[in-house]
């Protein structure tokens, strides 16, 4: 399944609200952003307090336009936890953390306006 990044884009298509409760997007904090050297595009490798019964999970990001490493740390983000790991080089990616394209196509962080507790379930 491919997913447009393009803002042009139309719509996707409609779907039930059963298939949007399927995806699991929780709120966790960053508690580590190493370098991802390995990576074939930009990223860096994010470690992700998302609280129990979640727990500590792994993310391969390719944010390095808008964001330093130490930026990330304590930064509260929003990932998608119900997808299987993807082997990313080295790393096994556990998440998907989610964002929204700038005008030239980089990722900007989607996060809660205001610090909310670490696994809280979007709706």
């Amino acid at each position: 399944m491919h997913v447009s990044h393009d803002s042009n884009a139309p719509a996707a298509e409609t779907i039930g609200f059963d298939d949007f409760l399927k995806v699991d997007i929780r709120v966790g904090t960053i508690i580590a952003a190493d370098p991802f050297p390995e990576a074939r595009k930009p990223a860096f490798k994010l470690t992700i307090d998302f609280g129990e019964p979640i727990g500590t999970k792994r993310s391969s990001a390719q944010i390095t336009e808008h964001y330093t490493l130490e930026d990330l740390v304590g930064r509260q983000v929003a990932a998608v936890v119900n997808f299987p790991p993807r082997q990313i080089g080295p790393m096994r990616s556990e998440v998907l953390t989610l964002g929204f394209p700038d005008a030239d196509g980089k990722v900007v962080l989607i996060a809660p306006s205001e610090p909310v507790p670490n696994g809280g379930r979007l709706f």
